[in-house]
């Protein structure tokens, strides 16, 4: 590796990463940027070489503290302390990885398709780092995360640096004229952050459940120059097989910015980022009234006391939930959740995929995951309390739970296996445009 011109590893000469080089890249980028741009844009690259010898390094940061702080050291709030379970902590910690390493290079493909829109070149190598080396700001400030209260402000300051990064870099990796990297860092930064979030809103949900996901996403790639060969079955895999119809996605919006039309092109972002989040395709979460038509007015024997549906949307994209409540005798209730991912069942789809496997015994009860008949299954119960929850993830878009005090598990279960499943898993190609 040349140190002095930043040249990264090969990774095709099957050497290690060079940890003296990505300290002093990252110190480079962070303190003197506007020389390190040109230097990073010029030096060769290859898809695999950058998860291998930076992404896949720096992105397991911001997880691994996000670990030590809720499992080891702990929140603290108003004189009291909790810590995150550590088998709970693992499995967050494990599935932010493994769905960072996606949510790079989906944003890297979102930059890539939006270059002509702003008077750049395509080149997806050159998208992804720039998508790489300016997320390292976010990833290193990550670290203040076990700071009481400055963490926060360190993990902002990282951000907002982040965007800055973006900015400086967009005319030297995908050459638009410097006057545009404005309007091209504002898009770019939208998308990311809304992609973050419904990551985040993932992450939670399944990890929450004690769903545990692991795999090694990056290994998978092979890559040669700017051609870039993929497993077609692993986790990146599957985003990239999607990247044709973001493709076409891509030139609506490059048409839209020649016409000068605002709302067109206000469509034709909205239509993007659905396609980012959808697996290729743009989708509308079933409406209220569909979701309630799946909540019966009793489950388990027990009387519906409660019913809430919603649906919520911003820039094309849409989700929606159903709870209901159901009571019985004897203090029982339980408590049914339906949700339609909709616009982000391309990232549900991601997390099904990883390799899913998690069983643990406690003194009164147990947990686990695994998956049946191409379904994601969760379930746990405490024979103490008497509590238990049964989960269930359909046709990559649909999550079923119910949760509650019961006689035994097996009452759980037969409640969620009294619902209409199949039904609702034959609705996942409802509201989808391809």
């Amino acid at each position: 590796m040349n140190m002095e011109s930043g040249t990264p590893n090969n990774p095709e000469s099957g050497s290690g990463p060079d940890f003296n080089h990505i300290i002093a890249r990252a110190k480079a980028i962070l303190l003197t940027p506007k020389t390190e741009w040109p230097v990073i844009a010029t030096e060769p690259a290859t898809v695999a070489g950058l998860y291998k010898t930076w992404i896949c390094i720096l992105a397991a940061i911001p997880a691994v503290f996000g670990f030590i702080k809720g499992s080891i050291i702990g929140y603290s709030m108003f004189g009291a302390s909790m810590k995150v379970p550590v088998m709970s902590g693992i499995t967050s910690m494990i599935l932010t990885y493994a769905m960072t390493l996606g949510l790079v290079y989906v944003v890297a493909l979102i930059v890539d398709a939006l270059a002509p829109t702003f008077a750049g070149e395509k080149n997806f190598v050159q998208a992804l780092k720039l998508v790489a080396y300016a997320y390292t700001a976010s990833w290193i400030a990550s670290i203040g995360v076990i700071l009481p209260v400055l963490g926060t402000l360190i993990a902002i300051a990282g951000g907002i640096y982040g965007i800055y990064l973006i900015y400086l870099g967009l005319p030297h990796t995908m050459k638009c004229p410097p006057e545009r990297a404005g309007a091209y860092t504002a898009v770019t930064v939208v998308i990311a952050l809304v992609l973050g979030l419904i990551i985040g809103v993932i992450v939670g949900g399944i990890a929450g459940t004690g769903a545990m996901m692991s795999g090694a996403a990056a290994d998978k790639f092979g890559s040669s120059d700017s051609n870039v060969t993929i497993d077609k079955d692993s986790t990146l895999g599957k985003l990239a097989d999607y990247g044709a119809k973001m493709e076409a996605a891509g030139k609506r919006m490059e048409a839209a910015g020649k016409s000068g039309d605002k709302d067109a092109q206000a469509a034709a972002t909205s239509a993007m980022l659905g396609a980012a989040l959808g697996g290729g395709d743009q989708v509308a979460a079933l409406a209220p009234s569909d979701l309630k038509a799946l909540v019966p007015e009793t489950l388990a024997g027990m009387k519906r006391t409660e019913y809430s549906a919603e649906q919520n949307g911003a820039m094309g994209m849409q989700m929606s939930v159903a709870h209901a409540t159901y009571s019985g005798d004897g203090g029982k209730s339980l408590r049914l959740s339906i949700t339609d991912v909709g616009s982000a069942k391309g990232l549900l789809g991601l997390a099904n995929a990883v390799g899913v496997s998690s069983e643990r015994e406690t003194d009164h009860g147990y947990e686990k995951t695994y998956k049946k008949d191409g379904r994601l299954i969760h379930e746990q119960w405490n024979g103490e309390s008497k509590h238990g929850e049964y989960s269930v993830v359909l046709g990559d878009r649909f999550t079923v739970a119910v949760e509650g005090t019961s006689d035994d598990i097996d009452s759980i279960k037969d409640a969620v296996g009294s619902l209409d499943l199949s039904g609702l898993e034959a609705l996942r190609h409802q509201g989808v445009k391809r």
